[in-house]
Formats: structure tokens, sequence, C-alpha cells
């Protein structure tokens, strides 16, 4: 039963004949099914193409441990250069609240019957309003552009 249940995971849903109803085994190194006479033949793992193209070569070259150690580093002289490390504290802390608050939410929302599929459909709407108004014409993009430029500029402060 394992086996069967291993396999028709493995085969995206196709069974094959279990042994206590007189079927034949399955090998548990079948992973794929091919076509061939036009029927289907179970893949064994030793008759499955080598895939050429993924190649892994070790090297002894060790950068990933100093970047890493470059990142500690830097990320240490960032939070000394930091003044007032509470409210970064406290900052981060109702970060994390809110985030948790709003998969509570969210989670909520997703529970009741009917209003995932409406705001799925508001969604769909939105988006559906959102390309025929900014990206469908010449204009619209243009519009967005200039719109986008202009947030740009009130955020690094240059307007």
């Amino acid at each position: 039963m394992a086996t069967t249940a291993y396999s028709t995971a493995l085969l995206g849903g196709a069974r094959f004949a279990d042994v206590s109803a007189g079927g034949a085994a399955v090998p548990p190194s079948i992973l794929l099914l091919r076509r061939r006479n036009g029927n289907l033949t179970p893949l064994r793992l030793q008759d499955a193409p080598r895939l050429s193209l993924l190649r892994v070569r070790a090297s002894s070259d060790d950068t990933s441990a100093a970047s890493g150690d470059e990142l500690i580093a830097d990320l240490k002289a960032k939070w000394d250069a930091v003044e007032n490390k509470t409210i970064v504290i406290t900052y981060a802390g109702g970060a994390i609240v809110a985030l948790w608050l709003t998969s509570v939410i969210v989670g909520a929302i997703n529970s009741v019957p009917l209003l995932p599929k409406i705001m799925e459909l508001v969604g769909l709407g939105y988006t559906g309003w959102f390309v025929y108004r900014y990206l469908l014409f010449k204009e619209g993009r243009k519009e967005l552009a200039d719109d986008i430029e202009s947030l740009k500029k009130r955020i690094a402060g240059t307007e």
C-alpha cells in the first residue's frame, strides 16, 4: 500500500496494479511514465536520461564565508552608527506585530466561505481597470510614468 501511494504520488496520479490483487509489483525505482508505441510504460531510474546540462563543480574558493563575515561586520558597523537604538527596536517590534496581525486578519477573511472568491473578483476587476486605464493606450502609459516620476521626486524630497 505504501509503495502504491508513493508510486502514485511520483507518477502524477497513475496507478499500477497492486500485488495483492494479482498484479505485478511496482519497483520503487519508477519515476515517470513514457509513451512507447502508443502505450504508457514505466521509466525506471536506470533508464532515465542523464541531465547533461546540469553540472556542479566543487571549488576550493571560500568566497561565501568571506562574504558572510563581511556582511556581519557591515551590520555591526551600521548598528553601532545608530544613535537611538530603542526606537529602531520599537519599530522592528511594531513591524513584526503588524505582520502577525495582518496574517491573522487574512486568515480570518479566508475562513469566511464566500469572501475569498469575492475578493478575488474585486482584484480581477481592479487589475482589468488598471490595465485599461494605464497600460493599454500610449497616453495612459505616459501618465503612469509621469506619476511614478513625481512620486520618486516627492519621496526623495527634490520636489
